[in-house]
């Protein structure tokens, strides 16, 4: 089998609280874009994973795909293995949930492969277990998350939008992240009802209005260069621009395909690598069954 598991970018980001065991209450406005990894699965008497393409993904049990097998394998009491290689695309370190994509992708193959017939909800239970941005990565659509990654609420969205994705430098540990932002004396909050109505209606004006990340600000302080690429990305056309996730990627939203097209020809004489691509509905799809 097949897949293609797609990136996804945080339109925007809010903190809204700590629970009691350390983990940030979150509420976030999440949705695929048209970058992936290709996974393929196999068959096997064993659990094996290899790696390709780039960025380079480590081909052990640390890998998130290799959790998700592990993870339903156990909870389905399933006798046999899978063999799986992943050539990534997905820019790693970034905030686009490249891991957790693949993980997605891993149950929502194995579920068929296996026979399991496990439901969508069952399936976002298990990858619950393995990371707080699985379960919408296996939803996929516009989507705001709540709580630890458990809560989602879908939206309609009519309009897919083109965007720019940049990342200017190396990313932050999640850890230093939120020090940073406990820390912070001052920190700019999204407006999440007015971001989801802005995204359904296509008013690009007022989603710059309402969106923002509360991480960027505090990574931006220890990577500058994440203010500098939201700069030129905004210095280039772009109606919004901002770090997506915990970072390091900033991406830019234009009006036409055309537009950023035309920004991308500019910024790729400034930055190392810059990728075009849209939202999208869907987080995984099945290449070859």
């Amino acid at each position: 089998m097949l897949l293609e598991a797609f990136a996804k970018i945080n339109w925007s980001l809010d903190i809204t609280g700590i629970r009691e065991d350390g983990y940030h209450l979150m509420d976030m406005v999440m949705q695929p874009v048209s970058i992936a990894d290709e996974i393929t699965l196999e068959p096997s008497a064993t659990m094996e994973i290899t790696t390709g393409g780039f960025p380079h993904s480590r081909a052990d049990e640390s890998n998130l795909a290799m959790a998700a097998a592990r993870t339903l394998r156990d909870h389905a009491g399933y006798p046999h293995g899978v063999r799986i290689h992943l050539h990534k695309r997905i820019p790693m370190g970034a905030g686009m949930g490249g891991g957790s994509a693949d993980a997605a992708a891993v149950l929502f193959g194995l579920n068929r492969l296996w026979n399991l017939n496990l439901s969508a909800g069952e399936l976002e239970a298990i990858g619950l277990q393995i990371g707080a941005d699985v379960p919408f990565c296996l939803r996929g659509g516009l989507t705001r998350t709540r709580g630890i990654g458990e809560m989602l609420e879908d939206h309609a969205c009519r309009t897919n939008y083109w965007l720019l994705i940049i990342q200017p430098c190396r990313g932050l540990s999640t850890r230093e992240i939120f020090q940073g932002y406990h820390e912070a004396e001052s920190i700019r909050h999204p407006e999440t009802e007015n971001v989801l109505r802005a995204l359904e209606s296509g008013d690009l004006s007022l989603l710059s209005a309402a969106a923002c990340n509360v991480l960027e600000t505090v990574s931006a302080v220890r990577r500058p260069e994440i203010a500098a690429a939201v700069r030129d990305l905004v210095a280039c056309g772009s109606l919004f621009a901002a770090m997506t996730g915990s970072g390091s990627a900033v991406f830019g939203v234009f009006r036409s395909r055309n537009a950023a097209v035309t920004a991308m020809e500019f910024l790729a004489r400034r930055y190392r690598s810059v990728l075009l691509c849209h939202t999208q509905t869907d987080s995984i799809r099945i290449m070859d069954d």
